[in-house]
């Protein structure tokens, strides 16, 4: 997402390996040699004293960069994703233009090769990067359909890349044999007032569809509050007795 609004894949006609971009994340693109930390490009964060009232966060780099070898569009999607504002109000968080993902991948130690990557290559980035944001956020609501009542407008208030920090789920499934997530992601959600703390584990899903959705997404609420593990004990019990109840329906129609 970019500063207003949230694979490593092989892109269509190129071998990109995108760095740390939500939700793209390069597990190696700190390996030049810069290992200072940097704080989450997504939302784009720059120096500069030029600051946003409303998020605390200075304009986004559109300017193209040195020996940047093409032109690259700065328009920016308007998600679907409702955020959360400091002063009460709504508004939909803005994926990151084709310049502003550019730049950031510069940022994190990606530079460019003639054999690397075409200008149509940062387009279906872009457009999976903004495909598996749109995925994640319906996949939050489902969970949050358990609190309409309580609440029937929630709303995205930040979130967080942790790349290289597996959430135990992953851990235990890679116990168990099966791959890793390629990135994760933590999203705080406004539930009226109440901050609930979402773990999103991305995998790799194969090749990019027609929608531009490749990943296989785990979502579900963090396991850091009594309401939360509740949540994910009734949804447990559902998908139990719903997958029972299809394997009997199975049987009487065979």
């Amino acid at each position: 997402m970019g500063n207003k609004v949230s694979a490593e894949a092989s892109m269509p006609g190129s071998n990109i390996n995108p760095p740390s971009e939500c939700p793209m994340h390069n597990k190696a693109a700190n390996a030049g040699g810069d290992t200072k930390p940097r704080p989450s490009e997504c939302p784009v964060q720059h120096d500069g004293n030029d600051v946003n009232p409303y998020n605390m966060m200075p304009p986004a780099n559109q300017q193209p960069a040195p020996d940047q070898p093409f032109l690259l569009p700065t328009n920016r999607q308007v998600s679907s994703i409702p955020r959360a504002m400091p002063d009460g109000t709504t508004e939909f968080w803005v994926y990151p233009s084709q310049q502003m993902f550019w730049n950031a991948m510069l940022r994190k130690g990606w530079r460019w090769k003639d054999e690397d990557i075409k200008q149509k290559d940062m387009d279906d980035i872009i457009k999976i990067h903004n495909a598996n944001n749109e995925q994640a956020w319906q996949e939050v609501l489902k969970w949050e359909a358990l609190h309409a009542k309580e609440c029937g407008h929630p709303r995205l208030k930040s979130f967080g890349g942790k790349a290289t920090q597996y959430s135990p789920r992953a851990r235990i499934r890679s116990w168990l044999g099966y791959e890793l997530p390629f990135d994760r992601h933590d999203w705080i959600v406004d539930r009226c007032g109440k901050e609930v703390r979402y773990v999103i584990d991305y995998y790799d899903g194969g090749e990019v569809d027609n929608h531009y959705q490749f990943a296989l997404l785990d979502v579900r609420p963090a396991m850091d509050s009594v309401e939360n593990v509740w949540d994910r004990m009734k949804v447990f019990y559902m998908r139990y007795r719903y997958e029972l109840l299809g394997d009997k329906d199975t049987k009487l129609t065979n």
